[in-house]
């Protein structure tokens, strides 16, 4: 990257007429010293700033001329023609206001004679009777009147005329624009000449008011007609809904200025204002003109728009700075404001919406001004407790959540004026003290903090009355603020409000307080909770703060970096973090990038010296925290200083950091480093440049020491180098079997650095060159890059090679090198393989780029273009028209024989990698700027001729009622007589009667492409295009569906690709037309026809994103019929939906198919601007269908109407414009729910879900109604108030059905949509007294329709009911809902109606009782005493009175949640509650239980285990009060836990169990001794372990075993479970290895604690130990296979942790050496998982396994939390150190070297038989590794065992098993070298699957070749002999860990 160029300013250069320059001509001196010589010089000059320069001189020289110049005709003329020149430059030409500017001054003396000349040349410029050069006179105009004397002057002059060419033009340009309706291009630039004009004019009358202010009064001269003509088209213009909005509201500006203008007397204006507004003027009282011209505003209703742009104009046009207005003027602003509060319920469009907020807040910046110039009569009105007031303030609560960021905005706006408005009334008190303050703040506090415009009022509240008086209420503010940080919709409003406070809160403290100490109370309210985020939050939460918050406090801070850093330093030895939390070094490393981002770090010697160790910084750079890596990245790459130098340090870091962090899963971790490692690449470019300079300085002769003058020199060489050795690593990261993420990051940051190190051009030096590091082998390497299976790694990799583009021309000089890739790319295009012709369209777009095609295509090459300046581009195009033409060559043959057999086709050929090769090549080609037009146009219409033809034999497949399963083979006759009824529907052309007839097989399910041939009359040579071997294939459904679809598809494509890239003109004569308007119609139709009637998605999903293509384009298109198309497509096919023909093709079922695409498509395209017609049509139209009942013609219309509008809710980029039609819509879903038609209900179904979607917002909570996904009841039925009374009015009929005798169906399915609708609102603190739209009528509705037959509906109702009751109304509800229950007395009740209720009492107690918990303990108390009085009064339904179990286990639920908020009473204390016998009671239920006396059912009886588990979860908390009153002593209770786990129901023991297992974990994790109880059940458990037979229960009795110490029970095994330790080791291993996941994971734990206990407790007697520990290493090993389920491997990776001192890195070595290896590759194997979770454990045992006493030294991270990309590094590291620390280097060595060259496929099998499986499986290329690499880990292992050897004494005895692995490796070496030699040329491309099992074989075999080669020639062996891909880029250490 050189030094960027500054760029240049263009000027269009002005001109003038031949006369004009004759003229000058003849007037110009010879010296060239006068006017004449100095325009005439102007004129010739070519460049527009030159003329800048020459036009600054004309006054200058202008002042050097005496007065008689005046009569000069020189002079005269001269003036005359920059008159003219004036009026013919552009608007935004700079030339026009330069002279405009430069004649401002011009000298006095030649004022008349220039005002003249300019008045005469606008005189012509008036007379222009070109309706298309209106618009130029118009910005004459203008420009004249802005700041130009002469302009003013002559506009002025010609007053009258201006006036009357404005009206004249503006009533012809609306003419104009009425005849072009429909045409959009035009009418757009017509309607932007009309909103000029009106400008205009109101520039005019400002402008010229004051100097000839008693024009405007005389009421008979021509300028007072024309002003009344203009009101009248301005009145007109306001009234016109055909106009865009913006000529409608500058129109109202313009209305109210011109009748202020002409008014007289002006203090009548307000009133006569006002009665325009109110609509109560009197047609008597209207002046006459004013009458004629507005008769519209004045007698007649007029819409809310032209109300509202009225309230607009007189805000904007009146003066209210000074209230010159008087007592009139506040009463029409009070007048507006109520009109403005009318509209504002009205209006719901949102543009209008738009318009009225800024309106209401331009109304309060009114009502500030006159408040601020003294008025006492406003105050009563605008205090904050009156009415206005008040109105605003529900305005803003209703629409602070709006979604248009703008609106929001203005509520911030209205509420920040409404305070200031507030304050002047009050005329200097305490705010701090006033109660309207208070109460607002308080009223603020206590909404939740989901709600965004709490944060915005929040804010004006600290500007206003200061944070202390918010502090004061709640401390905890800041901290509650940072907790609402992790979700990302309100992390905006979170940092402006908490930036807003703690700058407020600093401003304050410093100025109360004289000493320093201060800083201390400010960093405690506002750092220390961001630092304890930022250690322990979770990762959005912390993510946000350090991008949002933290630069924001250490930007208005920075002296705070240190306080937090020493924090951090003191806490970061106990906080180092782990891969879920980042730990105190993470928070350090954030805090530190931040604070070097932003420039508080002044230089890298200061952070790393002053502030934190290189320990430190290579500690985070592979932490096991994904965010702790990141941050320590950017704290080494971000600078605010783009020169700064990288320092050495710095360079090896980021080495070392690229090493390990290739491989990173996230793709946002990825984006990251790339981003970063660019930032530091672009220091090293900008840094060398200066460092060139500066060496170029240092090299002068004067110049100062040597010592100095070298240090840039070595600085670059270093920057050299460091380049190189990156690029090293990167290409060596490319290796065969690298992971798709290791390729990504590797190929994104080498294309970085070829962005930022380009070929140097010119002077400019640059520092690297990585063309200068490619060789062929590297080339190579980027190509082969090609074969991945994903297309990101391609398109980088050949985006890569573009930028070699030198180093690509020299690799393709061989021409047969170009022949065989582009054979290859031929072969891999009609693969039955889909990404092969991705690979394919790669190769050939590399190829096209080639100079030399194959020579097998010269003979077809077009003719030879003429080289020259553009001969790349020549070739380009040349080479593509060649390779399209071949491609279209072997299309059309293939097509031919699709004809003849679509089976042949699927199996052997399938066209669409053709197609998409076509398409990829179009779309690489610069179609803008095409030589060969005449080449192009023929070729283009054969493409589209064979396009067609494509589709047609593939579209009956698509189009069949079932394209999924279409073969024409079956197993038995029912089958296939519907296979038979498919076929005769969609009759595709294949000859060999294959489709005719459908097939009936036996035990077969495949045919042969042989036996298929003796039936096809003529198969040609196209088969032979595939290869000439014959092979058996089984031609699939799935083969046939994929050859049609995607062929489908990439047809779309191709044609949406050239509808957008080549240029579409109206007729056919034009020399560059490539696409006739006939072409495009035909595109139109085929995408219709495909739209329409394809069924199968993956072919009209593509079809669409073509489509959308050519709609975007018809819409820009200058042609009118072209332009018109999409409206025409769109009511067609509207008619079609309504008409319900029974022969129509539209498909009814799967959603309506492609038909919501191709509407979408055509309403989508609209242009945003425009008033959106084709929608409104549209939604009115699909509204109406779908609320239709009519059955005459059908349900079908319904179900497509209902379908359309679920694609068109759900589609973003309608945006607002949508939400109009939201209630039309959730009507037709309620309504269409209760249908007696499967498919509308479905259809309505997924309506209601879209609309639930686009109100509430994309659900992000795991609860079913998030906090973020609900609305009050203002706002939504604000914005929706249709719904108010529909759904009222659908909540009571459904209320009035629950009641329906019994056996008798619900009518009103519609209580389901219902109820998830109302759930969703809640009413806010801040709804006010207004009633109208108030929740409280759906309350008793919601309660009845708790009384539903429906289990379900009752459930809903009950949780719908919570958010409708304010929190303090719940007590009273639910007591007034527990006294509706009935009595055990009563005679006659439902259980339906007590279920219901009770589901209520309980949703709400569990909400009051969350929500209470701030709440003074005398009221919470008191009220749940109430409430617990009225639900003993119903005691009876615990007991077995009531004989629903159901009901009864819901009434125990309740008593439940109120047995866990009271605490049970202290002896001698007696508390209301046990007054009230409540304990006693709740004693009594469970003492008279069938938990105690027996259970009298079986499991059939409904609501039995419901009320098992609610029964046992009352009891749990009884029988530990009964203990802990026992004090330990064995006393008889009558309930305990031996009796729950012996009871015969598994939902009863399973909740003992769990109580218990909390109790055991809990003990064990606090390193507690257990419980006594639990260490007294041993027998219990262990019975329980034997007999259980339910897995849950199972499980969690192994889990406790497992949380208690063996020590406690496994003596009793034999007394209670007759198995000795031994034997039950055995029967715990058994277990491990046969159950299922669960308990599979958990009995290995259970074994792996007994084994290890029982090693530790027989240190005498290991060796009787030594078959069980045999057994346990199998059965560790055995459970780390991938056939078992993740849990296995996680069990597996925490027995290694807890077992790593025992078993791994014990200095005696327990096991034998060969099972210790054996574990050890355990490790290895699952730090190799492609599971995340199960590499995050397994660096667990890395991390204790390097932690011990003998192993720490073994590497610098003993301690630290690792990523498991090092963490194998690592553990190889250790493995090979314990080897040396146990002597065990000969038996050892062996093994690893085992592990080294283990391939466990047979090479020679998978290469000679390539297809085995691929039919069956035509998406599967390989194994996909997303995460393992073989090679990665050969590596290490390699670079571990090499400096082992070098590093250890041992001596290379001759063993015979080194012999044995030489000669395998040496005869494995001569296979693969055989096998190689059998791939056919490209076999990268053509065979990448057997021939990276190749590469990858090879490497290990060598690998051990390499090592074995060592150790024969081991006393010369040397650290630096290494082979430089076994070398780890890691800086030696030099330091202890900090």
């Amino acid at each position: 990257m050189g030094v960027k160029k500054k760029r240049e300013m263009q000027v269009a250069a002005l001109t003038v007429c031949h006369q004009d320059m004759e003229t000058l001509r003849s007037f110009a001196d010879m010296e060239g010293k006068n006017l004449a010589s100095l325009l005439l010089h102007c004129v010739q000059l070519t460049d527009g700033v030159s003329q800048i320069h020459s036009i600054k001189q004309i006054v200058p020289l202008l002042e050097k001329v005496d007065k008689n110049g005046v009569c000069d005709p020189a002079i005269q003329s001269c003036l005359d023609i920059l008159a003219g020149i004036y009026f013919s430059l552009t608007l935004k030409n700079p030339l026009k206001k330069v002279l405009a500017s430069s004649l401002n001054g011009l000298p006095e003396v030649f004022l008349t004679q220039a005002t003249h000349s300019f008045t005469f040349h606008l005189q012509e410029e008036l007379d222009t009777a070109d309706l298309y050069s209106y618009r130029k006179v118009m910005d004459n105009i203008s420009s004249c009147m802005e700041n130009f004397n002469l302009g003013r002057a002559s506009v002025v002059n010609l007053l009258k005329d201006v006036l009357h060419f404005l009206q004249k033009s503006l009533i012809e340009i609306l003419e104009e624009n009425r005849k072009f309706a429909g045409n959009r291009i035009v009418q757009t630039q017509l309607m932007s000449d009309l909103l000029v004009g009106v400008r205009v004019a109101m520039t005019l009358v400002q402008k010229v008011q004051g100097p000839q202010g008693s024009l405007w009064n005389d009421s008979s001269s021509p300028i007072w007609q024309s002003m009344c003509g203009l009101l009248s088209i301005f009145t007109k213009f306001l009234n016109d809904d055909d106009l865009l909005q913006t000529v409608e509201s500058t129109s109202g500006l313009a209305v109210i200025l011109f009748i202020k203008t002409m008014f007289r007397p002006s203090e009548k204006l307000p009133g006569l204002i006002s009665s325009l507004l109110l609509r109560s003027a009197e047609c008597t009282s209207i002046p006459e003109w004013l009458m004629n011209s507005c008769r519209s505003l004045c007698c007649t209703d007029v819409p809310a728009s032209t109300l509202l742009f009225l309230c607009q104009g007189t805000l904007a046009m009146l003066d209210w700075q000074d209230g010159s207005m008087g007592p009139s003027g506040e009463a029409l602003l009070l007048d507006i404001v109520h009109v403005l509060f009318t509209l504002s319920s009205q209006i719901k469009e949102s543009t209008l919406d738009m318009f009225l907020s800024r309106i209401l807040a331009s109304w309060t910046s009114s009502a500030i001004q006159i408040l601020e110039s003294g008025s006492s009569g406003l105050k009563g009105h605008l205090n904050g407790d009156s009415c206005v007031p008040r109105r605003l303030l529900e305005y803003v609560y209703t629409h602070w959540e709006h979604p248009l960021d703008a609106l929001r905005h203005q509520t911030k706006v209205m509420f920040r004026n409404l305070l200031q408005m507030h304050r002047l009334t009050m005329e200097g008190a305490d705010l701090a003290t006033d109660p309207f303050c208070l109460e607002l703040t308080k009223s603020l506090l206590q909404l939740e903090w989901h709600i965004k415009g709490k944060y915005a009022c929040l804010g004006c509240l600290v500007e206003t009355l200061g944070i202390e008086h918010i502090l004061a209420i709640d401390k905890t503010i800041p901290s509650q603020i940072l907790e609402v940080m992790g979700d990302q919709s309100l992390v905006p409003y979170a940092s402006d409000l908490l930036e807003t406070m703690f700058k407020n809160h600093k401003s304050h403290l410093k100025s109360q307080t004289v000493t320093n100490t201060w800083m201390d109370k400010w960093h405690e309210t506002w750092v220390f909770p961001v630092l304890s985020v930022l250690c322990g939050g979770n990762l959005d939460q912390r993510s946000y703060v350090i991008d949002y918050y933290l630069p924001r406090i250490l930007n208005y801070s920075p002296e705070s970096l240190h306080y937090m850093v020493h924090i951090l330093q003191a806490s970061t030895d106990t906080g180092t973090g782990s891969c879920n939390h980042r730990g105190a070094l993470g928070a350090l490393m954030a805090c530190l990038r931040t604070a070097r981002a932003h420039g508080h770090l002044q230089s890298a010697t200061q952070a790393w010296e002053n502030l934190v160790c290189s320990a430190r910084v290579k500690q985070g750079l592979i932490h096991q925290h994904c965010q702790v890596r990141i941050d320590t990245l950017g704290l080494l790459c971000e600078s605010n200083r783009s020169t700064e130098v990288v320092s050495t340090e710095e360079m090896q870091w980021v080495q070392f950091f690229i090493t390990y962090n290739l491989n990173s899963q996230s793709p946002g971790v990825r984006q990251q480093i790339c981003s970063l490692l660019k930032k530091l690449f672009c220091r090293i470019q900008e840094s060398s440049q200066v460092l060139y300079k500066l060496e170029q300085r240092k090299s002068t002769p004067d110049s100062e020491n040597g010592s100095i003058r070298e240090q840039p020199s070595v600085t670059l060489q270093q920057y050299k180098n460091f380049m190189s050795s990156v690029c090293n690593i990167l290409f060596e990261a490319l290796f065969p079997g690298s992971s798709y993420s290791t390729r990504f990051s590797a190929l994104t940051i080498l294309g970085s650095v070829a962005e930022v190190f380009p070929d140097p051009e010119g002077n400019i030096q640059t520092v690297y060159q990585l063309s200068h590091d490619i060789d062929a082998g590297r080339y190579q390497i980027l190509m082969e890059c090609f074969t991945s299976t994903f297309e990101e790694v391609k398109t980088l990799a050949f985006d890569l090679l573009m930028k070699l583009s030198s180093v690509t021309a020299g690799q393709f000089q061989d021409s047969e090198k170009l022949q065989d890739l582009f054979q290859a790319a031929l072969e891999l295009s009609t693969s039955t393989k889909p990404y092969d012709c991705v690979t394919a369209s790669y190769l050939l777009n590399l190829l096209i780029r080639q100079d030399a095609l194959p020579a097998v295509l010269s003979a077809s090459s077009p003719q030879q273009l003429t080289r020259g300046a553009g001969e790349t581009s020549a070739v380009l195009e040349r080479n593509t028209l060649v390779v399209i033409k071949c491609l279209m060559e072997n299309l059309e043959d293939e097509i031919s024989q699709a004809e003849n057999s679509l089976l042949q086709a699927a199996s052997s050929f399938p066209m669409y990698g053709r197609v998409h090769c076509i398409t990829r090549a179009f779309q690489r080609l610069p179609l803008n700027d095409l030589r060969l037009a005449s080449e192009w146009r023929p070729l283009l219409g054969r493409l589209l001729l064979l396009s067609y033809r494509l589709s047609t034999v593939v579209a009956p497949v698509i189009q069949s009622s079932s394209p999924e399963g279409l073969i024409p083979v079956d197993t038995d006759s029912a089958s296939a007589s519907r296979l038979q009824l498919i076929l005769n529907e969609i009759q595709p052309r294949d000859t060999n009667d294959y489709f005719n007839h459908t097939k009936i097989l036996k035990e077969c399910d495949s045919f042969d492409l042989e036996d298929l041939s003796t039936s096809v009359s003529n198969i040609d040579s196209s088969a032979e295009v595939k290869g000439k071997e014959e092979k058996a294939c089984d031609v699939t459904a799935q083969m046939v569906l994929a050859c049609c679809w995607r062929s489908m598809k990439e047809v779309a494509l191709l044609l949406g690709t050239l509808c957008q890239l080549l240029p579409v003109q109206p007729g056919p004569e034009s020399s560059n037309v490539f696409l006739t308007v006939q072409q495009v119609k035909e595109i139109g139709d085929y995408f219709k026809q495909h739209l329409l009637q394809s069924r199968h998605r993956g072919a009209f999903e593509l079809a669409y994103t073509g489509f959308v293509k050519l709609t975007e384009i018809l819409n820009r298109c200058s042609n009118v019929s072209l332009q018109k198309l999409p409206e025409q497509w769109l009511r067609s096919v509207l008619e079609e939906i309504k008409g319900s023909d029974p022969s129509s093709k539209l498909c009814a079922t799967r959603r309506s198919a492609g038909i919501p695409f191709y509407i979408q498509a055509l309403l989508a395209s609209e242009p945003k601007k425009s008033r959106m017609d084709l929608l409104k049509i549209t939604m009115r139209e699909l509204i109406s269908l779908a609320l239709s009942a009519d059955d005459s013609k059908g349900r079908v219309p319904q179900v497509h109407a209902l379908n359309i509008l679920r694609a068109l809710f759900r589609d973003t980029r309608l945006g607002e414009n949508i939400i109009p039609y939201v209630a039309g819509g959730a009507k037709a879903a309620i309504l269409g729910f209760t249908s007696p038609v499967w498919a509308v209900r479905n259809s309505s179904t997924l309506l209601f879900s879209s609309l639930i979607t686009r109100v509430f917002g994309v659900k992000r909570g795991k609860d079913e109604v998030s906090k973020t996904n609900r609305m009050t009841g203002r706002e939504f039925f604000s914005r929706f108030p249709e719904l108010y009374p529909f759904l009222l009015k659908q909540l009571e009929t459904v209320a009035s059905t629950v009641d329906s005798e019994l056996g008798e169906p619900d009518r009103h399915p519609g209580m389901f949509l219902l109820l998830l609708v109302l759930e969703r609102l809640y009413p806010s603190p801040m709804d006010g007294t207004s009633s109208a739209l108030s929740l409280a009528p759906f309350v008793p509705f919601i309660i009845r329709c708790g009384r539903s037959p429906i289990y379900r509906s009752r459930e809903m109702a009950a949780r719908a009911l919570v958010p409708f009751i304010m929190i303090d109304q719940i007590p009273s509800t639910l007591c007034a809902l527990l006294n509706s229950l009935p009595n055990s007395t009563d005679q006659c009740f439902r259980q339906n109606h007590i279920h219901g209720t009770l589901l209520q009492v309980f949703h709400l107690l569990q909400a009051y009782i969350t929500d209470c918990r701030h709440r003074t303990n005398a009221d919470f108390l008191q009220e749940l005493s109430d409430v617990t009085a009225c639900t003993k009064a119903k005691l009876w339904l615990a007991m077995r009175q009531n004989p629903c179990l159901v009901t009864r286990a819901v009434y125990i639920d309740i008593l439940f949640l109120l047995t866990n908020c009271l605490d049970r009473p202290e002896e001698g204390k007696q508390t209301a509650l046990e007054s009230l016998g409540f304990w006693e009671d709740v004693r009594r239920i469970i003492l008279e239980s069938e938990l105690i006396k027996g259970f009298p059912w079986t499991f059939k009886v409904p609501g039995l285990p419901q009320y098992l588990q609610s029964l046992t979860k009352l009891a749990i908390p009884e029988v530990w009060a009964s203990l802990a009153e026992a004090k330990g002593q064995a006393t008889a209770v009558p309930l305990s836990f031996s009796r729950l786990l012996k009871s015969s129901f598994p939902e009863v023991r399973l909740l003992a169990l769990d109580t218990l297992l909390e109790r055991a974990r809990s003990s064990e994790q606090e390193q507690k001794e257990p419980l006594p109880l639990l260490c007294s059940m041993g027998e219990e458990l262990l019975l329980l372990a034997m007999k259980e037979d339910h897995p849950g229960c199972f499980c969690r009795v192994l889990k406790i075993l497992y949380h208690l110490n063996p020590s406690e029970w496994l003596p009793q095994t034999e007394c209670y479970a007759h198995l000795s330790p031994k034997e039950f080791l055995m029967w715990s291993m058994d277990i491990a290895s046969n159950d299922r996941s669960e308990i599979q994971g958990v009995a290995l734990k259970l074994a792996s604690k007994i084994i290890a206990y029982r090693v530790q407790s027989c240190e005498k007697n290991k060796d009787s130990l030594a078959p069980e520990l045999r057994q346990w290493v199998q059965l560790v090993v055995w459970s780390c296979g991938d056939h078992l389920p993740t849990a296995s491997r996680l069990a597996v990776a925490e027995v290694l942790t807890s077992t790593a001192p025992l078993f791994l890195t014990s200095p005696q070595p327990i096991l034998e050496l060969q099972g210790t290896l054996s574990l050890w590759r355990c490790v290895l194997t699952l730090l190799q998982s492609e599971e995340q979770t199960v590499r995050e454990a397994a660096t667990e045992i890395v991390t204790t396994a390097m932690s011990q006493g003998n192993t720490c030294q073994s590497t610098e991270f003993a301690f630290c939390q690792v990523d498991a990309s090092i963490a194998l590094t690592l553990a190889l590291a250790v493995l090979c150190d314990l080897l040396q620390q146990w002597d065990q280097l000969e038996p050892g060595l062996p093994i690893l070297l085992g592990w080294l060259l283990e391939e466990g496929d047979d090479l020679e099998g998978h290469v000679q038989s390539p297809h085995q499986g691929e039919e069956e499986h035509i998406f599967e290329k390989s194994e996909v590794n997303f995460w393992a690499e073989t090679l990665t880990f050969v590596k290490s292992l390699c670079r571990q065992l090499f400096h082992l050897l070098c590093q250890s004494g041992w001596q290379s005895p001759h063993s015979q098993k080194l012999c044995h692995l030489q000669r395998i490796a040496s005869e494995q070496s001569h296979l693969i070298s055989q096998l190689f030699r059998e791939l056919p040329l490209s076999a990268e491309f053509l065979k990448t699957v057997e021939y990276t099992r190749l590469r990858i074989q090879e490497e290990r075999t060598l690998a051990v070749l390499r090592l074995l080669a060592c150790l024969e020639g081991k006393e010369g062996l040397r650290a630096e002999d290494c082979p430089r891909e076994w070398r780890q880029v890691m800086a030696p250490r030099t330091e202890a860990a900090c």
